[in-house]
């Protein structure tokens, strides 16, 4: 005799691949539409940063760490524009559904808060990995930055990517508005990425301000993407991996719990 399916019983398994591929596809979709404002700005902006500090003391500099000054801070800068897009892309998604009143037709679907966590990564990442290959081309082309360890530099920009995805996602669940994901963008994630030795080595630093500096994440993403495309760096690569990967842990934790509990996503 034939049981018949009861109401809200999972019937795919113990991941919903379907459902779990489709928030994934519309993530991505979410910024390839709109490339020019989502992958051509950042592009550009970069390009700007890398421009000004070459006139302005580029020429006037020695070498840092024994390379160029303009080529240290070249990865510094693609890692900065890195986990800025893959915090916007995550954090803009959540709040745009909360403000509109959507973010229901998200929440319904069969899905985990672990495939929740996983659909909204996929297109941080993605959007952080296109804008990185798009300036490690023009590293290369304009500066002959050659990358010399490929994987390193994967690695570091994968995590980079999916940290700040991870810390946009509970910033999306916590802010209700958009000048709360505007305040957080700008008093916290700007912040950590200014201050974290994209522009300079913390070598350079105070005693004090250079040990306060190891305790920010950002820190060990920069210098490892550095480490990655030109091979020195401040501190161990292997340290940067094991603190950017236990804190993409303890953040992803924390955006579990939110969506386990309905945190400021339902009424």
């Amino acid at each position: 005799m034939e049981t018949q399916w009861q109401m809200g019983t999972r019937r795919f398994g113990r991941v919903n691949w379907l459902g779990l591929y489709t928030l994934m596809r519309r993530e991505v979709l979410r910024f390839v539409v709109v490339w020019s404002q989502t992958l051509l700005a950042p592009l550009a902006t970069a390009a700007l940063f890398l421009m000004i500090f070459t006139i302005a003391i580029g020429t006037q500099r020695g070498e840092v760490m024994g390379v160029p000054f303009t080529h240290f801070i070249a990865p510094g800068i693609m890692m900065m524009t890195v986990i800025q897009n893959a915090f916007a892309n995550t954090t803009s998604s959540i709040v745009i559904s909360k403000v509109q009143g959507n973010i229901v037709d998200t929440l319904m679907p069969p899905l985990s808060p672990a495939e929740l966590i996983l659909g909204y990564l996929a297109g941080g990442v993605a959007r952080g990995l296109l804008v990185a290959l798009a300036i490690a081309a023009g590293m290369y082309l304009f500066l002959d930055i050659k990358v010399a360890h490929p994987i390193w530099a994967l690695s570091f920009v994968i995590l980079g990517a999916a940290l700040l995805g991870a810390i946009g996602i509970v910033a999306g669940v916590f802010a209700n508005k958009f000048d709360q994901m505007a305040a957080i963008t700008n008093f916290i994630v700007t912040p950590l990425a200014f201050l974290s030795g994209t522009f300079y080595s913390v070598q350079a630093l105070p005693e004090g301000i250079r040990q306060l500096t190891h305790f920010n994440p950002i820190f060990y993403l920069i210098d490892g993407a550095r480490f990655g495309v030109l091979g020195v760096s401040d501190s161990s690569p292997w340290l940067g991996l094991a603190v950017a990967g236990g804190t993409l842990l303890t953040v992803s934790a924390i955006a579990w719990g939110m969506f386990r509990t309905g945190y400021r996503l339902k009424a």
